[in-house]
Formats: structure tokens, sequence, C-alpha cells
């Protein structure tokens, strides 16, 4: 079954699913949304779809085609992703080149998929231009990106967009339901994961992390700041995260002002996100967070 497995965009995937079916498949496709919500998953199978030599329904899983696309050794399929996770090189768009010019072995068809796309260098781009400008009738290329305005306009131009949604919360729950979670993921987590699998995933990885978040904005009205600021060793470790952290505080803020009606709560938004300011603004970090816990101690005591 087409995408089985796959949650949420259903929109999306009879878009694709219907391409398929009626041979109408286009040259060059953007993927586009945020990050972590399944637009490579898409795009992969998307392409075992693409190459599938089943006259019935794709993908069959059973012809060579999908056994080898299975096997990461599809002869037609390349995807290629930055390297070291930094950027795509000029060196890898010309590989592309001379692999897309050669005819398809397996299949009917030929399948690029180039990820996080707005990390090519300029050198990559213009040279993917050229194979965008004309490719072979065989060919299809998929982009995938979380960071459209990255891109050149030339590219996306030549490139039918399509827009991936955030996960509802409904669609994160089911998601929660088919995997082993050893901690109970919140609906307060489930805000801050804004529709990302991956981000989800990540809460999941740091969830102490976060619980003890929840702890010190419990007890912040009635701690003394010297007490605060001891609690508070997990905000002064997580530089890599801060910002992530700090979203959530203004969830939990957020939180209380519904659950209590308090117009208090209103005023931690403001200095939630002077702290992000000037987190981004290199500021220094340890004063930066001593600033943020005290003034949100005085404001709400």
């Amino acid at each position: 079954m087409a995408f089985e497995g796959l949650i949420g965009n259903e929109k999306n995937k009879n878009i694709l699913a219907n391409s398929v079916k009626s041979e109408n498949i286009l040259h060059s496709y953007l993927f586009t949304g945020i990050k972590g919500i399944g637009k490579s998953l898409f795009a992969e199978e998307f392409a075992k779809m693409i190459l599938c030599e089943s006259n019935q329904e794709k993908p069959c899983e059973k012809c060579k085609s999908c056994l080898e696309f299975q096997g990461k050794s599809h002869p037609d399929f390349l995807l290629i992703r930055p390297i070291e996770g930094k950027t795509i090189k000029i060196e890898q768009i010309r590989y592309l080149q001379e692999k897309i010019a050669e005819k398809p072995v397996t299949s009917e068809k030929k399948v690029y998929i180039i990820d996080e796309a707005d990390t090519m260098t300029r050198e990559a781009s213009n040279a993917l231009l050229k194979t965008l400008e004309e490719p072979p009738t065989y060919a299809t290329l998929i982009l995938i990106t979380d960071n459209e305005s990255k891109l050149l306009v030339t590219i996306k131009s030549r490139c039918t967009k399509i827009a991936f949604e955030p996960l509802t919360e409904e669609e994160l729950k089911i998601y929660l339901s088919q995997v082993d979670f050893k901690e109970n993921i919140t609906d307060k987590m489930l805000r801050q994961s804004q529709g990302s699998i991956g981000r989800l995933i990540e809460i999941q990885e740091n969830i102490e992390t976060y619980k003890q978040l929840d702890e010190i904005i419990e007890n912040l009205e009635k701690n003394d700041i010297t007490q605060i600021w001891k609690q508070s060793q997990v905000l002064y470790q997580a530089k890599e995260n801060i910002i992530d952290l700090l979203d959530y505080m203004n969830i939990l803020f957020f939180e209380k002002l519904k659950e209590n009606k308090y117009t208090k709560y209103t005023k931690a938004i403001p200095i939630i996100e002077d702290t992000k300011k000037r987190i981004l603004a290199n500021s220094n970090y340890d004063m930066s967070i001593d600033n943020l816990l005290l003034r949100l101690k005085e404001n709400l005591a």
C-alpha cells in the first residue's frame, strides 16, 4: 500500500499516489515543510513507487526494483545529502549529472533525491539548474528543504512544490501509540513539538530536562531567587538547545494563564522573548539566564 506507515499529510499522499497511478510523474518536485515531519520518508516512498515494475498497486514490495530499493542497492536511485552535515558540494551534483545521463538499468525511470537542498553551495545550485532545465525524459528529481528561502528562485520555479503540513496533536498521538517511548509525553510536550515527529523524538531523548523545567516553573513563585538559581542548573547547562527550552517555558506560562486566569503570567512571555534575543545576539550566556530568572521572579511574585 502506498505510504503505508507514514502519518499525516493525507492530501499529499493522494496527489503523489495518483500521479504514479495515472503515469503523470513530473520531472522535478520540491518537498517543503518544517524539519522532522517526514518529508524524506515521503520522498523515498514516492521514489520506490516510481521505480516499481508492477502493473498493479505500487509499490508492490516484490519486484526486482522494490527488492533492490529495500536493499539500498537500486542502480536507478541516488540520494544526495550534505557532506558532514554541512553543505552539498558541486562534486556531488556533477556526479548526479554523470549518473542521470546513463539509461535506467532495472526500472523504466530514474529518481534522484537531494535532501536538505538548501545547503547546496552556489556552484552546486548553478550546476543543478542546468539539469533542471533539460532533464532526461526518464528522470525525476526530488528536492527536499525546510528552508525554502535559501534556494535559488530559478530552481524553485522549475520544480512542482509539494508543501507538507505539521502533524496534528492527534496524529502525533497515533505515532506515540506505535512506538515504544520509555517516558510519557505530556500534552504540553506535544505542543512543544510543533507538529514535528523529529522534534518529538528530541524531546523524548531530553525528557528529564523538560521535566525539570516543569518543576522549576511550578515552584517559581514560592521559592526565593537563590533557590531558583540553584534548581535551574539545567538551564545553565543547556546552551545547545536553550531556545527550545525557552519556547517550552512560553508554553508552560501560557498553560498557567489558561488554568488560573492570572494576567501576571502574560508578563513572562516578553521576558522570555527578550532572553532569546540576548542569547542569539551572543550576550553573556550565564548572565542572560540569571537575568531571566530574576525578572520572572520579580514579575510573578
